[in-house]
């Protein structure tokens, strides 16, 4: 929404009338004709600007006007290339005008002048001009132009190679491929310098050139790097900087471009003409004799080992010490790239990988280069058929123990899992093992990484890890109050005067419950599914369930939830889901208590139990023993309605000889009478102290279940019939001390009655209380022996020829 003022400002300059914008352009042009531009060539640009984008037509500007914005793009004020950029690309071209750059433009190009030339450019063939002009201008002498001439062109390229890389022909690739060999490789050794004022007896005394030096400060004995410092650079130079910064893009995306039209000449000359260093290797290099996409393939792999080499020089500063992180990021991924084009070069490579592996794998605050190392032993290692395993136990070990409140790193991290997510599972196997590290990312930061995690954690549920990964997922609240703490224990002195959190941090650091903390804090599955003393540990942590990360982190649970059933249902078999209904109801009870988590949970358990036992019936009898026990509490009524009458639910429906033959009438008849006892304790007293009344759902389901178990066993039919009975008259003496509501009552007795109507009859209640598969899942329109498929096809017929 714009304020007042803005809205007033574009409905101006959406009425404003022709004659009058007429005039203001004359203005314009006396204006910007003057020697000095002050603010009032600013504001009138401005209001320009507003008065062409407030409209969604387009607009053509006087030619003279145009003219004076194009040489404005070159004006030293960044200011009002700007402007003139921007109100130039709110208008159409001149006509004839459209790409209409020739090399001269290209000389005094900037990124402001590229962004209008780039918008102009209507269409393939437009973009593929602009780079041929722009090529041409990168193959003249450098001494034709200003020193800073071509500096401009190689991120507009890049821009096109990003926007359009179709638009490049095999002549612009093999043409660029050899420049950036030579600004790669052959740049000048010797520091740039300023030419002398006067002429040669009155100006000063050149100096001898001077070298380049390394970040320790000692003389650089090789090539031009981007890790090379000194005084000053010369243009070659700074092309070494810019082709470096998007070689990899380059890589990446050349492959692509059109093997059409192809007429430049493949025989490589060469690259630059008069750099002594060239003229030198142009006898001694045998990769001249290679292709321009090989060859440049070679000279990264040389440039990225220099590089490798180059940081492990002590830099004297810390920008230094952060550059070699960088470009040692850069090279190994570069390195990958040429390694995945050509599969030779990987032998050639692994040597100094390996060795860069082992110099800082001990340094964890390289960790954002050996993120791209383990990105290239996961893509070649099997080639090389080198052992992976220590590179694996740092990513997945101590990365996510060490490194989880590291914000860019856990978002590097996570998105590295998520691209290789196919190989780590092939490849890898301490990956699936490796959850409760991967998941401390989670419980430290839940709202940045959330949406990761919906991806990765079906690749995390296996028939192995399932019950350890649900106890965690439960756990990830316990888990994020732990990192907490284990992060203040490091800050806060152990005689803290008393504070917020000292009782948990105290309990963090004593002995005795140190083992419940370490458990959380596991690098990896199988030493356990959970821990026995898990109320202990939650009567600890009671305080942190007030904390922002804990309460943040409670509520990604139930989605993660969804998703790891959702996933274990398909891969379980029945032995595993029956042992996941075991945990279900154990952990019920069993949770931090934080506002709302534990409803949300037992809604989530109510639904998959639902959709669990759907599937795979006799679940229900093997986990009859459990479920009984359950639904034998009383307390579980008032503190667990939701999935209490789902539980009761199942057992209705389920317990029966139709969905597993080992469905005996004592088990229907012991399930009865558990179920009758807790009836007729919620219905003949009043709620426990501080409890409140029954939900009506969990006595009409608690009804329901035993009408279903009844006209299963029919010698227990008369037992409900009584009991319903019962409840009809003592509703009719007046309100009763479990149930408040006199909505509820009257819907809770009405319910009993058409039960008590289905149950005079029993194999009518059979037939309504336990329908046959059939009833319940009909396949009228497949089954051929009967005539619904014909009517159906007739009928088909008929609305078609209509």
């Amino acid at each position: 929404m714009y304020s007042h003022g803005s809205e007033s400002l574009i409905k101006q300059a959406r009425e404003i009338q022709e004659p009058e914008l007429q005039r203001f352009h004359s203005r314009l042009v006396k204006l910007l004709q003057g020697k000095e531009l002050g603010h009032e060539a600013v504001d009138s640009l401005q209001r320009l600007h507003i008065i062409l984008s407030a409209t969604k037509y387009t607009r053509t500007l006087p030619p003279e006007l145009q003219k004076s914005l194009h040489s404005l793009l070159s004006s030293p004020a960044e200011q009002f290339q700007v402007l003139s950029s921007a109100v130039l690309r709110e208008t159409l071209p001149l006509s004839g005008q459209e790409g209409n750059c020739s090399q001269e433009n290209f000389i005094q190009l900037n990124s402001h002048a590229a962004a209008l030339v780039l918008s102009q450019a209507g269409s393939r063939a437009e973009l593929s001009s602009l780079c041929a002009q722009l090529l041409r201008s990168l193959e003249g002498r450098q001494s034709e132009g200003p020193a800073t001439s071509l500096t401009h062109i190689l991120p507009i390229l890049n821009t096109i190679l990003t926007h359009s890389p179709e638009s490049l022909t095999e002549d612009h690739v093999t043409i660029m491929s050899k420049k950036l060999v030579d600004w790669l490789r052959y740049a000048s050794i010797t520091q740039g310098g300023s030419a002398p004022s006067g002429g040669f007896f009155t100006g000063p005394r050149p100096r001898q050139p001077v070298p380049i030096a390394e970040l320790d400060g000692t003389v650089s004995g090789d090539f031009f790097t981007v890790l090379c410092v000194g005084q000053s650079f010369t243009e070659d130079q700074w092309m070494n900087v810019y082709s470096f910064s998007m070689l990899r893009h380059w890589l990446l995306t050349y492959r692509c471009v059109s093997n059409g039209n192809n007429t430049a000449d493949t025989d490589d000359r060469s690259e630059v003409d008069g750099s002594v260093v060239s003229m030198v290797s142009a006898t001694s290099s045998s990769s001249r004799l290679l292709p321009p996409k090989e060859r440049l393939r070679e000279k990264a792999f040389q440039y990225c080992q220099r590089l490798i080499e180059q940081s492990d020089r002590k830099a004297h500063k810390k920008t230094d010490t952060d550059l070699q992180k960088a470009c040692l990021v850069e090279a190994v991924c570069i390195l990958d790239s040429v390694c995945g084009e050509d599969a030779s070069l990987v032998f050639r490579a692994f040597p100094c990988i390996k060795a860069l592996f082992g110099r800082l794998s001990s340094d964890l605050s390289f960790a954002r280069v050996l993120l791209p190392i383990a990105q290239f032993y996961l893509n070649h290692g099997e080639m090389a058929a080198v052992d992976c395993e220590s590179v694996w136990n740092l990513v997945f070990g101590r990365f996510p123990a060490e490194l989880f409140d590291h914000q860019f790193l856990a978002h590097e991290f996570l998105r590295f899992i998520r691209l290789n997510l196919e190989s780590l599972q092939l490849r890898v196997p301490q990956y699936p093992h490796s959850f409760p590290n991967l998941l401390k990312f989670l419980a430290w930061d839940s709202p940045a990484v959330v949406d990761d995690f919906v991806d990765l954690l079906p690749s995390l549920v296996t028939a192995g890890t399932a019950v350890e990964l649900l106890h965690t997922l439960l756990d990830l609240p316990c888990l994020s109050a732990t990192l907490v703490l284990q992060v203040r224990s490091t800050c806060l002195p152990i005689s803290e005067p008393s504070g917020r959190g000292l009782l948990s941090l105290d309990a963090f650091r004593s002995q005795s419950f140190r083992g419940l903390f370490l458990f959380l804090l596991r690098g990896e599955a199988g030493s356990g599914d959970t821990i026995d003393r898990l109320s202990t540990l939650h009567e600890m942590l009671t305080e942190t369930a007030d904390w922002p990360r804990v309460v943040q982190c409670a509520q990604t649970v139930p989605v993660l939830l969804h998703i790891f059933f959702n996933t274990v249902i398909a891969i379980a078999d029945q032995k595993l889901l029956a042992h996941l209904v075991q945990v279900m109801l154990e952990r019920s009870s069993l949770l931090l208590n934080i506002p709302k988590y534990n409803k949300e949970i037992h809604r989530v358990f109510s639904r998959h139990l639902l959709l669990l036992c759907k599937l795979h019936p006799s679940v229900v009898v093997d986990q009859s023993h459990e479920l009984l026990e359950f639904a034998g509490a009383t307390a579980n009524v008032y503190s667990k309605e939701e999935i209490y009458t789902h539980v009761v639910w199942v057992l209705g429906e389920y317990l029966s000889v139709s969905c597993d033959s080992r469905c005996s009438v004592m088990l229907i008849t012991s399930c009865f009478e558990t179920l009758e006892a807790v009836l007729f304790e919620i219905t003949s007293s009043a709620p426990p102290p501080g409890a409140d009344c029954p939900v009506p759902r969990a006595v009409t389901s608690l009804m329901s279940a035993l009408a279903k178990l009844a006209s299963r066993s029919h010698d227990l039919i008369p037992r409900v019939s009584l009991f319903l009975s019962k409840l009809r008259t003592v509703t009719r003496g007046g309100p009763v001390a479990w149930c408040s509501d006199e909505e509820d009552l009257v819907a809770i007795v009405t319910r009993g009655e058409e039960l008590w109507s289905l149950l005079k009859a029993p194999g009518v209640a059979q037939s309504v209380l336990t329908p046959p598969q059939p009833v319940t899942t009909p396949q009228w329109h497949r089954d051929t022996n009967v005539a619904m498929p014909l009517q159906l096809r007739a009928l088909t017929n008929l609305t078609h020829s209509q």
